[in-house]
């Protein structure tokens, strides 16, 4: 039996189109902003989850909201929701 030990390593990434990833400064303004539909949501919390800007927070009505300032706009918790209650749309 082989022992796993712990070993640092650089994470990498894979990207689906060459040149599309770009530094995201904090305080800059995002493109795309994930928006709810409560009729489709079913508070799984998946979006909460898998939010890596911990920008998504539960609100009192148990639904979930982004927070404008955290929110990078990379479309995670849109792709993340299977009941498609999570639509990307432009920042005015």
């Amino acid at each position: 039996m082989s022992v796993k030990t712990f070993k640092q390593e650089k994470v990498g990434c894979n990207l689906l189109e060459a040149g599309k990833a770009q530094p995201f400064v904090p305080g800059t303004k995002p493109e795309l902003q994930p928006v709810w539909d409560k009729d489709l949501c079913v508070r799984c919390a998946l979006c909460y989850l898998y939010c890596p800007d911990a920008a998504i927070s539960r609100q009192e009505d148990e639904y979930f909201d982004v927070d404008d300032k955290l929110c990078t706009g990379c479309g995670i918790c849109h792709r993340e929701c299977w009941f498609g209650a999570i639509s990307m749309q432009e920042v005015d």
